[in-house]
């Protein structure tokens, strides 16, 4: 049972690993594209609406989507005034307890919320209300949900291993970069 339980939060944390590495792709091409569009309007005194709209499309893929990265990376705020001084296991509870309290509701909120919002704009395939601007406003409201899966996803993750945790299985040591060791009971 821990070995199962242990591989399927090895492969949540590896699938938000994957996911974040790949989203952080997207702030290159956002700098670049600002750039693009910084130099077409002080050297050629031209602009694009759909440029500047997809530095705004590329913004919030990375926010929403690189969020289960994040957390997976301790990377959220986080008031650590007492946390830190605790030990593993009160720490383990803590966090365990956060994710099913705070965390789970606040997803699931997000997601069932955003349904028929995203739905509506799939139904008329919404785009942009600029002339020249990008028509996939629809699929940048799909990343609401998307980002609600992704960080329910991690927080199964986190679940899985507080609770191996507070039940006193090993923990096992973090790899380097999370991708290319596996985790050893």
């Amino acid at each position: 049972m821990y070995a199962r339980l242990q591989t399927l939060a090895v492969l949540l944390d590896r699938f938000a690993e994957i996911t974040g590495r790949i989203i952080a792709w997207l702030t290159l091409a956002m700098v670049l594209i600002t750039f693009a569009v910084v130099v077409l309007r002080k050297l050629f005194e031209t602009g694009s609406i759909a440029l500047q709209e997809s530095v705004t499309y590329l913004h919030a893929a990375v926010f929403m989507l690189g969020a289960a990265y994040t957390l997976k990376h301790g990377g959220h705020v986080r008031v650590d005034i007492f946390y830190q001084k605790f030990t593993p296991r009160t720490r383990a509870w803590v966090d365990l307890l956060g994710t099913l309290l705070l965390l789970f509701p606040v997803c699931l909120y997000i997601l069932f919320s955003s349904l028929e919002y995203v739905g509506a704009s799939w139904a008329m395939l919404e785009g942009s209300r600029e002339a020249g601007g990008l028509d996939g406003v629809f699929l940048l409201k799909t990343a609401i949900p998307v980002m609600a899966v992704l960080l329910l996803l991690q927080g199964c993750s986190i679940v899985l291993h507080k609770f191996l945790l507070i039940a006193g299985y090993p923990v096992p040591a973090e790899p380097d970069d999370g991708l290319d060791q596996e985790r050893s009971a």
